[in-house]
């Protein structure tokens, strides 16, 4: 009986997921390189998300962690891009 009444409250519960917005990033310099690199791998929720925390050194010790651990093609010019965009409109 409990398994029935899980289901149930998953499947009355699924369309207000599927009925989300994605999240849109902040607006300024190089936010499409940040949605396509960034969200090439995941959602870019986690951006709004953990900022409250980040300041330069943690978004560039983040990023650095995509690139050299994950494998994130991402080339160098372009992660001081994407670095100082989270840094100025998500940094703390």
């Amino acid at each position: 009986m409990k398994i029935i009444l899980v289901c149930a409250a998953l499947l009355i519960a699924l369309p207000a997921f599927a009925e989300e917005k994605p999240v849109e990033l902040k607006p300024g310099p190089d936010r499409d390189m940040v949605a396509a690199n960034c969200g090439a791998c995941h959602t870019v929720d986690y951006i709004g998300t953990n900022s409250p925390f980040m300041d330069r050194t943690v978004w560039t010790a983040e990023v650095n962690k995509m690139i050299n651990v994950f494998g994130a093609p991402i080339e160098a010019p372009d992660a001081t891009k994407i670095i100082d965009y989270l840094v100025k409109n998500y940094g703390k």
